[in-house]
């Protein structure tokens, strides 16, 4: 550890000397998006892994073969090899939040993330054959990826599990918003952290719980420098009663990192908590810059992504029409029209190739459920694969819906919504999504409950929207379609 001086308070006092480690924070953010740092190491180790990969499998080919070839400089096929694989790595969920996985898991990932990768490596050698790279030459860089990236994670897993390389957070407060804390401990969603403490003021009433420091017995600058603290959480019930002023801003004058307790979720988990928010974080925290410049550029990735996907949708489209066709003998509409709620609330016609019975609502709207017995066989195959979803591409041309969002709701169950949950309007700032933060984040769910559930991550989105958070987004999504998992 090393010792950082503060400035002197104004008051003429001396500064209080308080140890600050050298270790990583938790989270680096990038393009508003909070990222782990140990998934920014990881990702770099994989890529240099992924490179030594590359090389070695054109070196073993070589070997075994009778004589060399010329293949080209190594150095671009190298790189456009390992981002590949890198990126569906991460269409694969490999660098998902939270993600505790058992030894077999994590082998079955990185395989089906590297056979994934190949699909689009051979779409580029065809179209591009100056970065071609022989099968047998591909094949061994595949190979040797695959055990590179296994050692590396387990290797980095086990260095991650230990105390030392854990960001240690201590929490100020030990009431109701400091339980919030305990009960994401306990329920894993702060995996990677080390809660050192909760700091019971002298403010704060009830009986003491485990894990409680009575601040009584040492000052809150002592207790960092003893327990090599990287973060403090404001989490105190009421603010407006003593905190220790002076205290805390020693601690982030000597580095440290004090946030609040919505904002230490936010970054922690990927949401924006309901139960915490309050209209002044919404208006002073940093965010939901919503300019023209952004709404341009997210326009034209959305007719870039469209334009890109139409040579392999159209024909997809084609195939599943002729299905939903045949399925209903002729009788029944291919596409299913249906008014959903946009951006600022105006109404527009989403379109979708139909996977219910024609009279499925002959009684009215209703939540759809996850084995409703108004899909039909067709519908139950196309809802899972996402192909019902592909005639969405005309209301992303139109304008729409974008390519990543909320998804848009009914204007029946809109309505109900907004009368009962806070704030679930403000996701209407941003047009809707094929696919969204929220689908990526949170399973299945068709109640208000689960609608709560998913406002927390639309208002994350919208507050830290990117083109970099929609990328990252679109790459994850595979993970939904591919491995069923996410809403639908």
């Amino acid at each position: 550890m090393s010792k950082i001086n503060n400035i002197a308070h104004m008051s003429g006092e001396e500064p209080t000397t308080v140890y600050s480690s050298h270790r990583l924070g938790r989270t680096v953010q990038f393009a508003q998006h909070h990222i782990p740092t140990g998934f920014v190491i990881l990702g770099l180790l994989e890529m240099a892994m992924f490179m030594l990969a590359f090389y070695g499998g054109v070196e073993l080919r070589f070997l075994v073969s009778a004589g060399k070839t010329y293949v080209g400089p190594l150095l671009p096929k190298a790189f456009l090899f390992s981002l590949v694989m890198l990126s569906s790595l991460i269409a694969m969920g490999a660098y998902k939040r939270g993600a505790n996985q058992s030894f077999v898991a994590m082998v079955v990932q990185v395989a089906s993330a590297l056979v994934l990768g190949m699909l689009p490596l051979a779409f580029l050698y065809y179209f591009a054959p100056l970065f071609f790279l022989g099968r047998g030459a591909l094949g061994l860089a595949v190979i040797l990826s695959f055990i590179l990236i296994v050692i590396t994670r387990l290797a980095f897993d086990r260095l991650a599990d230990q105390e030392r390389f854990k960001s240690r957070v201590l929490v100020l407060g030990t009431g109701s918003r400091a339980n919030l804390i305990r009960k994401a401990v306990e329920g894993g969603e702060l995996n990677g952290l080390n809660v050192v403490g909760f700091v019971r003021l002298s403010t704060e009433t009830g009986a003491p719980r485990k894990g409680d420091i009575l601040s009584d017995d040492q000052s809150l600058v002592d207790m960092i420098s003893k327990a090599d603290v990287d973060q403090i959480v404001l989490a105190v019930d009421d603010r407006r009663k003593a905190l220790p002023v002076r205290d805390i801003l020693d601690c982030k004058m000597s580095g440290i990192s004090v946030v609040d307790l919505l904002t230490f979720f936010e970054r922690e988990t990927g949401k924006v908590r309901l139960d915490i928010l309050q209209p002044s974080w919404l208006f002073l925290s940093d965010g939901f810059r919503l300019n023209a410049l952004r709404k341009v550029s997210k326009r034209i990735f959305d007719i870039s992504i469209v334009l890109l996907m139409l040579p392999i949708a159209l024909p997809l489209m084609l195939v599943t029409g002729l299905a939903v066709f045949l399925e209903s003998g002729g009788r029944g509409p291919i596409l299913y029209r249906q008014t959903r709620v946009g951006e600022h609330g105006q109404l527009f016609q989403i379109v979708k190739f139909r996977s219910m019975r024609v009279d499925a609502e002959s009684d009215g709207p209703r939540w759809a459920s996850a084995n409703d017995a108004r899909i039909t066989v067709v519908g139950s195959f196309i809802r899972r694969t996402r192909l019902d979803e592909l005639p969405q591409l005309y209301n992303v041309l139109k304008g729409e819906m974008s390519f990543v969002g909320p998804r848009p709701e009914r204007p029946e169950f809109t309505r109900e919504l907004r009368n009962n949950i806070p704030y679930y309007s403000e996701r209407h700032r941003v047009k809707p999504g094929l696919t969204g933060w929220a689908q990526i984040r949170y399973p299945y769910g068709a109640s208000q409950d689960d609608a709560v559930k998913k406002l927390q991550y639309d208002l994350y989105y919208v507050k830290n929207y990117s083109i970099f958070l929609d990328l990252l987004i679109l790459f994850q999504t595979a993970e939904v379609v591919l491995l069923r998992r996410g809403a639908h």
